[in-house]
C-alpha cells in the first residue's frame, strides 16, 4: 500500500523542481490512486510488488478498455513514481522499469469543417445576455489563437498585451508566448470587457479575464466551458462529439495550415516543445488532399 506523504512529496517534487502544470500533476495523482486501489484490494504491499504484479495491473486496464495511449502514459506515470520512491529508498527496486508500454496509437484529430465553427459562432451571436457574450469572446479565442482550455480559463487581465495585439500565455511548464490577436477577435473581447465587471465578486477574482462568481478558483471551470459549448453545438446544429474546445483547437491548427502558414510557426502559436507534436496536423491534411485527388482529379475518373 501506498502512504499518502509519499504521494504528496512526489508531487510536491514535479511542481517545484519540474515546473508541471496542476492538470498534470493531478494526472500523476490519479495514476498513483488508481495503482493503489487495485492493489490494496489484494492486500499487496508496495515493497513487495514485483514484475507479474504489475503485468497484471496493466491487462487489468487492457481488460477496462483503456487505449493503448493511455496505458503508456499510465505507466510512464507510475515509472516516475517509483523512480522517486527508490531514490527515497522508500523501496528497493522498481519493478515498473521492467514493463514494456504498449506502441502508442497515432490517432488523427477529427476536425471541424470551417462551415461547422462559422454555425458555431452564428449561433453563438444570436445570445446578446452577458453570458452569451462572454461565451462568444470564449469561442473567437479559442478558435483564432489556438489556446489550450487551461490556458484560456486562467487568462489575466494582464494577459492582454502590447494595445491589445497580442496574448501573453503561460503555458505548460511555465512557459510564455504571445499568440496574435485578430480585428474580430479584439472586437469581441472588447465587447466582453463592458460586461465583465457583471461576472466579478467583491473584487475576489478581478484578476482573471474571464472571471466567475460560482467557481472556487475565482475564474469559469474547464467543465463549465465544456457544458456551455456543448449545449451550442446542439442549438447550432453541429454534432456534439465534434465540439469541445479541444476540437476547437486542431481546427485553428489545420485550417492555418491549410491556408499556408509554416509548420514551425504554428508549432510556436500552439506551445508545442517538439515539432513532432505539430506534425500530426500535416498528416489530416495528407489524408483530405488524397481524397480530394480522388475524387477530383480528372485521372481518376479514366478506367485503365
Amino acid at each position: 500500500m501506498i502512504e499518502n506523504f509519499q504521494v504528496e512529496s512526489f508531487l510536491e517534487v514535479l511542481a517545484s523542481e519540474k515546473g508541471l502544470s496542476k492538470n498534470t500533476i493531478n494526472s500523476y495523482k490519479q495514476d498513483i490512486l488508481q495503482l493503489n486501489n487495485f492493489f490494496k484490494k489484494k492486500n499487496k504491499n508496495i515493497k513487495n510488488l514485483n514484475v507479474e504484479d504489475f503485468k497484471r495491473y496493466i491487462f487489468s486496464l487492457d481488460d477496462k478498455g483503456y487505449e493503448k495511449n493511455s496505458i503508456s502514459r499510465k505507466i510512464s506515470s507510475l515509472n516516475h513514481f517509483f523512480n522517486f520512491l527508490l531514490e527515497e529508498e522508500y523501496i528497493t527496486q522498481n519493478p515498473i522499469k521492467q514493463i514494456q508500454s504498449p506502441k502508442k496509437e497515432k490517432s488523427l484529430p477529427t476536425i471541424l469543417t470551417n462551415k461547422e465553427v462559422d454555425m458555431l459562432l452564428d449561433e453563438a451571436k444570436k445570445d446578446d445576455t452577458d453570458e452569451g457574450i462572454r461565451l462568444n469572446a470564449m469561442i473567437q479565442i479559442l478558435y483564432s489563437t489556438g489556446v489550450r482550455i487551461s490556458e484560456l480559463v486562467q487568462m489575466k487581465l494582464s494577459s492582454i498585451y502590447e494595445r491589445k495585439n497580442f496574448f501573453l500565455i503561460h503555458g505548460k511548464g511555465n512557459k510564455e508566448r504571445l499568440v496574435p490577436v485578430d480585428s474580430k477577435t479584439l472586437e469581441m473581447l472588447n465587447k466582453f470587457l463592458m460586461v465583465r465587471k457583471k461576472f466579478i465578486n467583491k473584487s475576489i477574482n478581478e484578476q482573471w479575464l474571464f472571471p466567475s462568481k460560482f467557481s472556487k478558483t475565482g475564474h469559469i471551470t474547464r467543465q463549465r466551458l465544456n457544458q456551455l459549448l456543448h449545449q451550442l453545438s446542439i442549438n447550432a446544429g453541429v454534432k456534439s462529439k465534434l465540439v469541445s474546445p479541444h476540437k476547437l483547437r486542431h481546427a485553428f491548427a489545420t485550417h492555418l495550415l491549410a491556408n499556408g502558414i509554416d509548420l514551425r510557426s504554428l508549432q510556436v502559436m500552439l506551445g508545442h516543445a517538439d515539432i513532432s507534436t505539430t506534425q500530426i496536423y500535416t498528416h489530416v491534411l495528407n489524408d483530405r488532399f488524397k481524397k480530394l485527388i480522388e475524387n477530383n482529379h480528372p485521372l481518376s475518373k479514366i478506367d485503365i
